[in-house]
């Protein structure tokens, strides 16, 4: 996808490749990856990379019953999704495949003011969840416990830092204060993953807080 200037670093996609990140922010990476060509490229030399490496370790003896436990723990862990291009509508197919279908079919949940959440995946301490701002509407002002990896799907936004449109993807951690204002004149639909809650300014956000788990 051509226009997308901000790109999601090397740390996580050889994180994606390695299969070290939660799901919540698997989710995010995918999707990103389903819109941009450059970290598409990225991504497929990390996993080249990887089988490479592996091809070359030397054997190492192991447990009789390794097959068993790692099948187990296959078993109980969510099926990544696959890295796919881009689809007609504006939800890409790893979002589409969480969803049930593109953004008409998501259950949204109000915040207030006309902004709206839906919850997609919540596991290994990670969340995933997009969220809902209407044109010219300002999100309260956080900071962040831990990592916050927002992808933009619709609309664009802007905060302290620059502007975020369709495809660009902003990171953000315990350094970072921003208050998101959604452009005028479109809504602005956001793929979110947060491994902790986050530090919001405002009595009234920190006192909703609890209630819808942000």
């Amino acid at each position: 996808m051509n226009g997308i200037r901000h790109h999601i670093s090397d740390d996580l996609l050889m994180g994606y490749a390695a299969g070290a990140l939660p799901p919540a922010f698997d989710l995010v990476v995918a999707t990103h990856v389903s819109l941009s060509d450059d970290a598409r490229a990225r991504l497929a030399g990390y996993e080249e990379l990887g089988g490479v490496v592996l091809s070359e370790l030397d054997e190492a003896k192991i447990a009789e019953d390794s097959l068993e436990r790692t099948l187990a723990r296959i078993n109980g862990r969510t099926e990544r999704k696959p890295v796919e291009r881009p689809a007609p509508g504006i939800f890409p197919e790893p979002l589409k495949k969480i969803v049930g279908g593109d953004a008409d079919a998501v259950k949204w949940r109000g915040l207030g003011m006309g902004a709206k959440q839906c919850v997609l995946q919540s596991e290994d301490g990670a969340s995933a969840r997009l969220l809902y701002i209407p044109a010219g509407q300002a999100m309260p002002e956080h900071g962040h416990r831990g990592m916050e990896l927002t992808l933009v799907l619709k609309g664009a936004y802007r905060d302290e830092t620059d502007r975020f449109a369709r495809g660009d993807i902003e990171f953000a951690d315990e350094d970072m204060d921003h208050m998101p204002v959604a452009e005028a004149g479109e809504d602005c639909i956001c793929l979110v993953a947060t491994d902790s809650r986050l530090r919001f300014k405002g009595w009234l956000p920190r006192i909703a807080q609890p209630f819808f788990g942000i």
